[in-house]
């Protein structure tokens, strides 16, 4: 891939990740620095189930290029942590 395709695929990926979070997905999401493996490029906090998070994900331009790959799990936290709408009340787009 040239510099020119990875500068676009980077504002795609960046523009996907703005959109779950102005859709309510996602909470947060940003890459990581100085981390021990460097294949953990970076972290999305989402609202959705795990179901919800991986049927969107397809959608990440950078996910579809196979230049970064998807784990998605369950984080267990207390009730309200992520504010008073849970998950299962973000309507669906």
């Amino acid at each position: 891939m040239s510099e020119d395709e990875l500068a676009t695929l980077q504002r795609e990926h960046v523009a996907f990740n703005a959109r779950m979070r102005e859709a309510g997905h996602a909470l947060v999401s940003g890459p990581f620095a100085g981390q021990p493996d460097e294949s953990w490029r970076g972290i999305s906090l989402f609202r959705t189930s795990v179901e919800e998070t991986r049927a969107l994900m397809t959608g990440d331009p950078s996910v579809r290029a196979g230049r970064l790959e998807v784990e998605v799990f369950t984080w267990l936290m207390p009730a309200g942590s992520l504010g008073d709408q849970p998950a299962a009340t973000i309507e669906e787009d």
